[in-house]
């Protein structure tokens, strides 16, 4: 137990990344994705919010109904379900090489 601790306190967090997820009421798939992403930001300790696209006009009109939407420094990653396996290549890619490499673009 003590040997994996000490291994993750050397894995370096991602807390230059932040993720949200653009959501609404009654979207299952948004509450899918939503307990998917906490799961991973567990392990990568990136920024994550929750944005209820009814709330702004704008975002509403910009999604509609193409939620989920996960955006990572505001690039969309995901539309609709989000795809755990390809959502832990990004997150493992970009704590491997980091953003030098382009993987995930910043704000």
């Amino acid at each position: 137990m003590w040997f994996s601790a000490l291994f993750q306190r050397h894995r370096p967090r991602l807390d230059h990344l932040t993720v949200h997820l653009y959501t609404r009421g009654g979207c299952h798939l948004c509450d899918e994705a939503w307990a998917l992403l906490e799961e991973v930001q567990g392990r990568f300790g990136f920024v994550l919010t929750a944005v209820d696209i009814d709330t702004n006009s704008e975002l509403a009109r910009q999604y509609g109904m193409c939620v989920p939407v996960v955006t990572v420094n505001g690039k969309v990653r995901f539309r609709g379900k989000v795809n755990p396996v390809l959502l832990e290549r990004l997150f493992a890619a970009e704590r491997r090489f980091g953003t030098n490499q382009g993987l995930v673009t910043r704000d």
